[in-house]
């Protein structure tokens, strides 16, 4: 029987599900969350970034570019995420993977994850869906999930 494994993310919340059908409905694995993510860039510390003097001259200017702590969050979820079902497929515990996510996170899902998973990625969905009950999220993705005959 083939793993298939659906990630339905956003970036502050994430849950993993099976199918055990290209068909058939989707069974919650596993959830995560990082608060930290959705916190205001105040509450994790931030600060606007430092100011400099021009070489010449009075101008001043903020010192180059800078994630915010929020987008730093962000990306170690992402991280975090890549980085668990990176290990289930090195197990052998999952063959081909969805990724359903909102779309300013499935960029930072997607260079989180390591060649051999990205392999591995059947589909990918720019959605955000991590609320929405498990029948309802399988409403929105295709109804046949995978083909049965093309193994990765």
């Amino acid at each position: 029987m083939l793993n298939m494994w659906i990630l339905v993310a956003d970036s502050g919340a994430a849950r993993l599900f099976t199918a055990d059908s290209p068909t058939g409905p989707l069974r919650e694995r596993e959830d995560f969350t990082s608060p930290a993510s959705r916190a205001r860039d105040k509450e994790l510390g931030a600060d606007r970034p430092g100011r400099t003097f021009d070489s010449i001259g009075p101008g001043r200017h903020a010192k180059g570019k800078q994630e915010s702590p929020r987008e730093r969050e962000a990306m170690n979820f992402a991280r975090l995420l890549a980085d668990r079902v990176g290990s289930a497929r090195a197990k052998g515990e999952l063959d081909r993977l969805i990724v359903v996510a909102a779309p300013e996170f499935l960029g930072m899902l997607r260079a989180s994850m390591d060649a051999e998973t990205r392999k591995r990625v059947e589909k990918e969905l720019s959605l955000n869906l991590v609320d929405l009950k498990p029948d309802e999220i399988r409403e929105r993705l295709p109804d046949r999930l995978y083909s049965e005959l093309a193994p990765h």
